[in-house]
């Protein structure tokens, strides 16, 4: 797997950000907003690769760990490491959930739940596509 060697420096200020990102991607990945269920282009894919963070290019998600939760968004069992993300509480939307951020930017990615395979370790990363790259294998 390709490593985060040689990733390109962050962005200093949010205006540095806005102008690297699409608006939804700033939307999701720096206001912790949530494309449409369904929408996203990551959803039903099963090509072989790693997942990086499309903020920042940080290693997140091998492909082996994505499964289809039915629940609208990509779905992942673990992240490559667990020093990859960053876990936080969120009380937004009057629910406590446990938000997922990219550890090496702080971007939101998405939530993490406790209701995924059982037979993989019981928890289901739930990713906006926007805020995720597909490398794939060559």
């Amino acid at each position: 797997m390709n490593q985060n060697n040689n990733l390109p420096p962050l962005p200093a200020t949010e205006d540095e950000w806005r102008a690297k990102l699409t608006p939804e991607q700033f939307r999701v990945l720096r206001q912790a907003g949530t494309e449409r269920a369904f929408t996203g282009k990551y959803v039903d894919t099963d090509v072989n690769g790693v997942y990086r963070c499309a903020a920042c290019g940080n290693v997140l998600f091998e492909s082996s760990s994505k499964y289809h939760s039915g629940c609208g968004w990509p779905s992942f069992t673990e992240t490559v490491r667990p020093e990859a993300v960053e876990l936080l509480e969120d009380r937004s939307h009057g629910m406590v959930r446990t938000e997922v951020r990219c550890a090496r930017c702080h971007s939101h990615l998405g939530h993490v739940f406790e209701d995924g395979p059982r037979d993989r370790g019981g928890l289901r990363y739930c990713m906006n596509s926007v805020a995720l790259d597909l490398e794939t294998e060559t």
